[in-house]
């Protein structure tokens, strides 16, 4: 596949005497950006021990400081507060993220070829969330490329932030030592290289986060310009837009999703009405004033609205939901399709301020609806495969093939045993179930409607406490 041509690994080691932290071996991913003249881009950081006094220092006991590079941009500082404990994978661990944004070009003579010429590419500034993305690198670095030279892996643009998209968040799963390998847009012409990988994302405090941040190669050439002038490197220019592969169904699922504020709260939203909202019950419970943030679409701006819940299950209910009215009507709202089936197996994806949703806008990660839970033949739980995270809670579960509504996120699992969340196993409460209360209420306006969500059978409260029968309560 083009991919793998365009991807290789890059290892590098010190003299035998060398003291630490020189010795390595060092290792990571590396993509081909042309073979006339041969050129590599990889990961920077893996080079940072070698780095400080040029040449003649190379075997000294010292490394680069974080600072002596170009300082980080101001969306990876905005996106990464190192009070929210975030940990990568590869080399930059140590660093505690510093040297996301440092990459190296390597000048390889071996590449030069008769049929030389640049990676095909595409400008990330064209990126919107959900379009479908091809990482490609080697996990593991050099460790065993017989197994894991040019690993592929397929997933969504999530996230998007930074001039002209600089930064790149996708949920395509890429372990330590894919740092330095390629993403790449699917288009009719054939796959275009928009992105290096710069981290796997592994640890938000105690959740796993498994997403991986890219950065644009758009923005590591506009940093390399007077470098690669200087090498006598002429780049060519990139396509002004690519006819991108969408993923997804034919509704925008981005004009239905809000940001919920409750005080020191914060989740999800799903706009079913022009003012009617839901989202869970935990994220609306400290009873303080209601702030509902709409993203910007095609027919609305930014806005801020008031809002107040005019109803919300028990906390002894099984289903976690509230329902809220706004203060003022979303102008030119489309209402979203509501599923009536579920086809387990089927390609979903979700929609909300998880992850770096409260930073960057609405996250959309993706995957398989893994489960339908029915009691009594009735579906009362669906579980997937997408990636929530701490603040996807109310956010929409959509159907990638048909674009309709099926649930709401709830929750995602945790590990009481060691205090751990992760987040491709998780729990959403399917439409059918909110469906009748919902239009009971439009057409009586009377809250009441929704009173039947408090009196679930102990078939339901079991399935919602992840167990077959009443029991001790379950470790997740």
């Amino acid at each position: 596949m083009a991919e793998e041509q365009a991807c290789c690994v890059v290892s590098l080691s010190a003299p035998p005497d060398a003291p630490e932290p020189c010795a390595g071996p060092w290792s990571c991913s590396g993509v081909v950006l042309s073979r006339g003249p041969g050129l590599v881009l990889c990961q920077g950081a893996v080079f940072a021990p070698f780095l400080r006094d040029g040449r003649a220092a190379w075997t000294l006991h010292r490394a680069l400081l974080p600072d002596a590079l170009r300082p980080r941009p101001r969306a990876l500082a905005r996106a990464f507060g190192q009070a929210e404990r975030w940990r990568f994978g590869g080399e930059v661990a140590a660093d505690d993220g510093q040297t996301l944004h440092w990459f190296a070009w390597l000048r390889v003579p071996d590449l030069d070829g008769a049929r030389g010429g640049w990676t095909a590419r595409a400008s990330a500034g064209h990126l919107r969330k959900g379009e479908g993305l091809l990482a490609c690198g080697s996990p593991f670095g050099a460790l065993c490329p017989d197994l894991f030279l040019n690993t592929l892996s397929r997933g969504v643009v999530s996230n998007l932030a930074g001039e002209e998209n600089a930064l790149i968040l996708t949920d395509a799963r890429c372990l330590p030592g894919t740092e330095g390998g390629g993403a790449f847009l699917p288009s009719p012409a054939g796959p275009q290289l928009v992105g290096v990988i710069a981290a796997s994302l592994c640890w938000k405090g105690a959740e796993w986060v498994g997403l991986t941040l890219l950065c644009s190669l758009d923005a590591v050439l506009r940093s390399s310009a007077g470098v690669l002038d200087e090498a006598g490197v002429t780049v060519p220019p990139a396509p002004g837009q690519v006819a991108a592969v969408r993923a997804g169904g034919r509704q925008d699922p981005l004009g239905w999703v809000a940001l919920v504020e409750c005080g020191t709260a914060w989740g999800s939203g799903v706009l079913l009405a022009p003012r009617l909202l839901l989202t869970c019950r935990h994220v609306v419970e400290a009873g303080a004033p209601l702030r509902v943030m709409l993203v910007p679409g095609p027919d609305r701006a930014a806005a801020v609205l008031g809002g107040h819940v005019v109803f919300a299950t028990e906390e002894s209910s099984p289903f976690d939901v509230a329902v809220v009215e706004l203060e003022e009507s979303v102008p030119g709202f489309a209402p979203p399709r509501l599923a009536d089936t579920f086809r387990p197996g089927e390609e979903v994806s979700v929609v909300g301020f998880g992850a770096l949703g409260r930073a960057c806008g609405p996250s959309v990660t993706t995957g398989v609806l893994s489960a339908v839970v029915a009691v009594a033949g009735r579906p009362v739980m669906l579980q997937t495969t997408c990636a929530v995270h701490g603040g996807s809670s109310g956010g929409p579960l959509v159907s990638s093939r048909s674009g309709h509504l099926l649930g709401i996120v709830a929750s995602n699992t945790r590990d009481t045993t060691v205090g751990a969340t992760y987040p491709h196993l998780n729990f959403c409460i399917p439409v059918t179930v909110l469906q009748s209360p919902i239009a009971r209420y439009r057409r009586t306006g009377d809250p009441a409607a929704f009173a039947g969500l408090n009196r679930a059978g102990e078939g339901v409260r079991a399935a919602w406490r992840l167990q077959r029968q009443p029991g001790p309560p379950s470790k997740l």
